[in-house]
């Protein structure tokens, strides 16, 4: 039995993954930091074997990749990692030793959109430390892989959405009281025009874009694909389906940057700057032409599951205040 081993798969994606996984007959190691319950239930997680590793602390010690290694896995998916010193670590552990390590990225390897949708191939041109630091993961991965023969597979998640967590909202960060004013009504602030887009992406497509990775081995060593729903949306044509969702008219009051900041937490600020500063749309052709995949939901069905969740737990309040 082919046996995997997801580090970090009790998250957004794993919490998809490893069900998939299993159900596909593999034999499935879930490696995380604690023992935190899956987003989602599901029955498969009880085949699962579960190992408490603090990925921090084991590369401090040196000894994180050899802690993988001594598992003895056939396939690698690798959840979690954010910096290039990290997967150097744990590549040099398992070369020559496994059929395939799968890593995960982010669309905010390209930096600005310049001509959209964006491809694979358009040159890297990252900002902030999170970006560049998947960007130079990404650079290496694909060396070893082509030069060296390392059988890498790097994915690239835009703005991951399902249900249990908020989603990232029309104002571009996460506060879920946006998603409550639009539900009733009340007016929401949107920077500039509200032109900027955003591209979600469900965690269940992203889980299901590994699989086809996994399955389409010979097309997917050495190269880089992306995660994302078919379209990317604009802020004010997501507010306006959100709204509508309610039955309410869009009630948004526009502003310039430095005015709109000035409205807003710090926190909230730095993450909308972050996300209409690189204001995504990437292709997903490459992924339907190579593995022959399609993602199964738009950004708006996406969403909308995600906010229904958020809706049945009460943190989202329909009614108006």
């Amino acid at each position: 039995m082919t046996r995997v081993v997801v580090i970090g798969g009790s998250g957004h994606v794993g919490t998809y993954l490893v069900p998939r996984l299993v159900a596909a007959g593999y034999d499935v190691v879930n490696v995380s930091r604690g023992n935190r319950e899956p987003y989602q239930p599901n029955a498969a997680w009880a085949s699962v074997e579960s190992v408490v590793l603090d990925r921090d602390a084991a590369e401090q010690a040196g000894t994180f990749g050899d802690a993988i290694r001594d598992l003895e896995p056939d396939i690698v998916v690798d959840m979690i990692c954010f910096r290039l010193d990290s997967a150097k670590h744990l590549v040099e552990a398992l070369r020559g030793r496994v059929r395939h390590f799968i890593h995960t990225g982010t669309i905010w390897v390209h930096g600005p959109s310049v001509a959209v949708p964006t491809p694979e191939t358009e040159p890297r041109r990252p900002f902030g430390e999170y970006g560049i630091q998947k960007a130079a993961i990404e650079a290496y991965l694909m060396e070893e892989a082509q030069r060296e023969g390392f059988p890498a597979t790097v994915l690239h998640p835009g703005h991951i959405v399902g249900p249990g967590w908020p989603p990232l909202n029309p104002e571009g960060h996460f506060d879920t009281d946006v998603f409550s004013r639009l539900a009733q009504g009340h007016e929401i602030l949107i920077p500039n025009l509200g032109m900027e887009t955003v591209h979600h992406v469900h965690a269940d497509d992203v889980a299901d874009l590994f699989m086809a990775a996994i399955a389409n081995w010979s097309t997917s060593v050495g190269e880089a694909f992306h995660a994302v729903s078919p379209q990317a949306v604009t802020l004010r044509g997501y507010a306006e389906a959100v709204a509508a969702w309610f039955g309410q008219p869009l009630n948004v009051r526009y502003l310039p940057w430095d005015a709109w900041k000035a409205e807003r937490p710090e926190g909230d600020a730095q993450k909308t700057w972050d996300h209409i500063a690189h204001s995504p749309n990437c292709s997903m052709a490459k992924a339907e032409r190579l593995l022959g995949f399609r993602p199964r939901y738009s950004s708006f069905e996406a969403v909308y599951e995600a906010l229904a969740w958020l809706i049945d737990n009460g943190v989202v309040e329909t009614a108006k205040r």
